[in-house]
């Protein structure tokens, strides 16, 4: 296990939230902890997409797994994430459509 700071906290986060799904999970785990079984069908993917998803979220040390008898539920990795993906959320951005795509993507 490597311990990150500064700027490869901020790649990592980038990369995790790069994905819509991801994202979408990260903000459902902001609200409270979760298995994987009921985020699949709150964010109506599939339990092998889900799976996936938590597999890079957790390599990625945004969210950890706690075991709970035969099922494992999943947090942020910190609670400070949380606060930071609520901040976000009021961020108002001015951007050229030129640019990105409405999902992102970077077109230049």
């Amino acid at each position: 296990m490597t311990t990150l700071t500064h700027a490869p906290v901020l790649a990592r986060f980038g990369y995790a939230v790069s994905d819509p799904t991801r994202a979408r999970i990260l903000l459902a785990l902001a609200e409270a902890p979760a298995y994987p079984a009921e985020l699949a069908e709150t964010l109506g993917v599939s339990r092998q997409s889900m799976s996936n998803h938590l597999t890079c979220l957790r390599g990625c040390g945004m969210v950890v797994g706690v075991p709970d008898g035969r099922r494992t539920r999943y947090g942020l990795s910190d609670a400070r994430l949380g606060h930071a993906i609520r901040d976000l959320l009021g961020v108002v951005l001015a951007v050229d459509p030129a640019c990105c795509t409405p999902e992102g993507e970077c077109v230049a």
